[in-house]
């Protein structure tokens, strides 16, 4: 993949913690009218847009569920969050007038479709923006896992990860203020130096089928855009 190649058909991945703000938890009015604000500018572009989204700001898994809840029904619990998130994200795209549909792994037919592939592709197709919630709909896989699943399910371009720093380095920046921003990895160079930025079962899917990652800074303006025209943002990983 050449970084100046425009995509048709992207996977946006973003955190659910991305919505929460700066409270950390729950979803923040501004943080999700900012992220709709970035999305609606790919949109404009005239991409085939799909979006995956954790929960992490809501319930947090593994982490959340102390001595009380066992790790299938914590994980569980998470895919719900995941739901009511992009419920969220889908009315603020509305509302600016891109038409959506909110897929999930576990039906809830009251609330969103099944996920099934040839109907998401058929949205795409049509300019509506899939959003793909529930994870995978199994446990013990991650929402980074069910973004490169479902990119190369969809047959995407590239899966583009959205984070809080301007793409992947070789050290936590927040800590080594020495760390070095990586423009271009291969796959298992990410995996070996075990990097952080998805989890080593989403690498092995992306690197087995050639999905390229770009991985960016969310709160930079214009990035989702820039990403999806091929400009120079982030880190490519392929």
């Amino acid at each position: 993949m050449s970084p100046a190649k425009r995509f048709k058909r992207v996977l946006i991945k973003l955190s659910g913690e991305s919505l929460s703000g700066a409270t950390g938890r729950g979803i923040d009015p501004e943080a999700l009218t900012a992220i709709t604000g970035e999305i609606r500018k790919a949109y404009g572009i005239g991409v085939q847009l799909a979006v995956v989204i954790g929960g992490g700001n809501l319930w947090r898994g593994a982490k959340d569920r102390g001595k009380a809840i066992d790790r299938v029904t914590a994980d569980y619990m998470g895919m719900l969050a995941t739901v009511m998130n992009a419920l969220a994200l889908q009315d603020a795209l509305e509302s600016t007038g891109i038409p959506t549909r909110v897929q999930t792994a576990i039906e809830i037919p009251k609330l969103s479709e099944p996920y099934i592939r040839r109907r998401a592709v058929r949205h795409l197709e049509k300019n509506r923006l899939v959003i793909f919630a529930a994870g995978t709909g199994n446990p013990y896989f991650s929402t980074d896992t069910a973004a490169a699943l479902r990119a190369i399910e969809i047959e995407a371009d590239a899966v583009l990860k959205a984070t809080k720093v301007d793409g992947v380095y070789s050290a936590d920046p927040k800590k080594d203020p020495k760390a070095r921003l990586f423009k271009k990895l291969d796959y298992m160079a990410a995996i070996r130096d075990r990097l952080g930025v998805m989890d080593t079962t989403a690498f092995t899917l992306c690197m087995e089928n050639r999905m390229p990652i770009v991985v960016f800074n969310l709160a930079t303006p214009g990035n989702i855009a820039k990403a999806v025209l091929g400009g120079k943002v982030g880190t490519i990983i392929e």
